[in-house]
């Protein structure tokens, strides 16, 4: 009996990432706010809040940390800032930036947590927002309308290392992880991505390619 589909996976490409910026981007843009700051989500709105800052030709940008999902796409505990901000924002025009807008809890906790602090005025900014969200961006690249995770390339060693680590049995070599993969995620990698994901995300030298 062939694997059963787990869940749909996107492995975005580095210059899909970067188009996604442009376009968030040119939205800020032509709405007219101009923020003085970018606050970027931990971890992964790191990437996108440095190229809106290069974009949007903005030198200020800080970091917050807000806990939600795990490794592999694993739902964690509700979300929560465990890292807080290291600057004074009152006063200030703030942009907060993640990369994804799933169920909205994340941008909810973080406005929760800044809005208290004084800024003059504060709107998110996302690269991807799903429908599903209860706490909509003020700007996007636009709405993913049927649901599949969104795995960017800062992400991909350590989520696909988990989803690999799930599967039961384990798989024994590479043909059959790439194979399985596919099967169960709709993901495609190169072996040169296998081979990434095996060696930096602790996974059984049995499974790069050519062992």
């Amino acid at each position: 009996m062939a694997e059963p589909t787990i869940m749909q996976v996107q492995l975005l490409s580095p210059d899909e990432v970067v188009d996604a910026c442009d376009e968030v981007a040119r939205h800020i843009l032509a709405s007219r706010f101009r923020p003085d700051m970018i606050v970027a989500v931990a971890r992964g709105g790191f990437m996108p809040a440095r190229f809106l800052c290069d974009f949007l030709n903005l030198g200020a940008l800080c970091s917050i940390r807000v806990q939600h999902y795990e490794a592999g796409a694993s739902k964690g505990e509700e979300a929560r800032v465990t890292i807080p901000l290291a600057t004074d924002i009152r006063g200030a025009r703030i942009l907060v930036v993640d990369d994804v807008n799933d169920s909205g809890d994340t941008l909810r906790a973080a406005r929760s947590y800044l809005e208290p602090l004084g800024p003059a005025e504060l709107r998110t900014a996302v690269l991807h927002e799903k429908l599903v969200t209860t706490c909509p961006a003020d700007f996007s690249a636009g709405e993913v309308r049927k649901w599949r995770w969104i795995l960017y390339p800062w992400a991909m060693v350590e989520d696909i290392a988990q989803f690999v680590r799930e599967m039961a049995p384990a798989p024994h070599d590479a043909d059959e992880t790439l194979q399985r993969l596919q099967t169960c995620y709709e993901l495609e990698l190169t072996p040169t991505q296998l081979s990434r994901v095996v060696y930096f995300g602790g996974l059984p030298h049995a499974l790069l390619p050519g062992a």
